[in-house]
């Protein structure tokens, strides 16, 4: 697996990425000072579509250097740029993030985060697809991410890893306000005014390296440590914006419910399937097609609070 890069170059990677796609930017003033930042998750893509047509402007990651490729289905892989809502608020749109289990390393698929916050983005709003760990949860809810376990950073596989970059934060980051509470309280409240009947619950995220679904012992263990819904993202992206002085609001589309029951024994009868359950990525893109509607309205609404 690939190291990290000398501080000094990624540091001047993170400026010439911001000088092009500034520069682009430039050439339509309404847009060319981005205040949220919005990473769109797997069949959520369409979170772009609520940007006024009128003033857009799409940068393919291959056109940017230091970004890389985005690998899966259901990540284009571009940065939009655009207008939300009737006071025009301007964001950058992440269409596709890049992922640890693609090969990336952290200080990799965090680039974008570097360079939302030398664009002078304050705001980072991050959604995802995850499996339901909680048994009350069902695919097509909404989890509102108040908390999260790192497990492999717990194992030393840490975005903040390396030197630290003293420019963007400190070395020992707090991270028990990760999940601004306001920003929470607005999406909430903004679903209730919509009157959007989608369950919403408030939990926590199990960020899992992946690209495997979960075993179902691991999933025992996750609800055992506290995990109400795991993923594949969304945590690394976090703490680098934290970092950077972002502040993060984050939403879970549980797209699947995890497997936690035993496996069928081979010593007895069992009616059950061992496929009965299974996940599968076209389930996931299939639930966030059905639900993603209704999280483009809410973003709209809320986007333009802000």
């Amino acid at each position: 697996m690939a190291e990290n890069i000398p501080i000094e170059e990624y540091l001047q990677q993170i400026s010439h990425a911001t000088d092009i796609i500034q520069s682009k930017i430039n050439a339509n003033p309404a847009i060319s000072k981005p205040r949220v930042m919005i990473i769109c998750g797997s069949g959520l893509g369409g979170i772009a579509d609520i940007l006024n047509p009128k003033k857009k402007i799409e940068i393919s990651y291959s056109q940017i250097p230091g970004f890389k490729t985005s690998t899966v289905q259901g990540h284009a892989g571009k940065l939009v740029f655009g207008l939300i809502g009737e006071n025009e608020v301007p964001v950058m749109c992440m269409v596709g993030r890049l992922h640890f289990y693609e090969g990336y390393t952290f200080q990799q698929t965090t680039f974008p985060i570097r360079v939302a916050k030398e664009l002078n983005i304050s705001t980072v709003i991050v959604t995802n697809a995850a499996g339901g760990i909680n048994e009350s949860y069902k695919p097509g809810e909404l989890m509102v991410i108040e908390d999260h376990i790192n497990f492999p950073g717990l194992a030393g596989w840490h975005p903040l890893r390396g030197p630290n970059l003293e420019s963007f934060g400190p070395r020992f980051q707090p991270l028990s306000d990760a999940y601004d509470h306001e920003l929470r309280k607005l999406f909430v409240k903004t679903a209730n005014n919509l009157g959007i009947k989608r369950p919403i619950h408030e939990g926590t995220y199990f960020f899992a390296a992946g690209p495997t679904f979960e075993s179902r012992a691991e999933v025992r263990a996750i609800r055992v440590l506290g995990g109400d819904a795991v993923g594949m993202s969304t945590v690394p992206e976090v703490i680098v914006a934290r970092h950077s002085g972002l502040k993060v609001f984050a939403l879970s589309l549980i797209t699947n419910a995890g497997v936690g029951e035993k496996p069928p024994s081979a010593l007895h009868e069992n009616p059950k399937a061992l496929d009965e359950g299974m996940a599968s990525h076209a389930e996931v893109l299939e639930t966030a097609d059905e639900a993603s509607k209704d999280v483009q309205k809410i973003i709209e609404s809320m986007v333009n609070e802000l």
